[in-house]
């Protein structure tokens, strides 16, 4: 059902400061640029930067859409996101925001692992 880590989010305090530092710095190609999100091309996986508040929760779980800044998550890409949801649930991951469409993220469901590491599931655009 998953495959290979698609993508891998980290949550940053300040997005033009953190794009000078991958890609002027790292030298990593810019994929696509925005406020709230930006994608860098790294092979196979995209290294994707999202804006996080540092007066967020405590906990990434907490957070649907990213968590303080200085921590990251992994994302897959799914088929079928009603169908993994209900078969990871079945096998007792547990999930903190079920399917949804999220704003400019298309839809969006986000499990746990045991330490409550952010797991973003996202589906394959059609």
């Amino acid at each position: 059902m998953l495959g290979k880590i698609d993508y891998v989010i980290v949550m940053v305090s300040n997005m033009p400061r953190s794009i000078e530092f991958y890609h002027d710095g790292l030298g990593l190609p810019l994929k696509f640029e925005s406020p709230q999100w930006t994608e860098f091309q790294t092979g196979a996986t995209t290294l994707a930067l999202h804006a996080a508040d540092a007066t967020q929760g405590a906990s990434p779980a907490e957070q649907p859409g990213g968590a303080r800044p200085g921590t990251c998550s992994l994302g897959f890409m799914v088929d079928d996101l009603e169908d993994a949801f209900k078969a990871l649930t079945a096998r007792g991951v547990r999930f903190t925001a079920p399917p949804a469409q999220r704003e400019g993220a298309g839809r969006l469901a986000i499990c746990v692992d045991p330490d409550d590491l952010p797991i973003s599931l996202s589906e394959k655009r059609r």
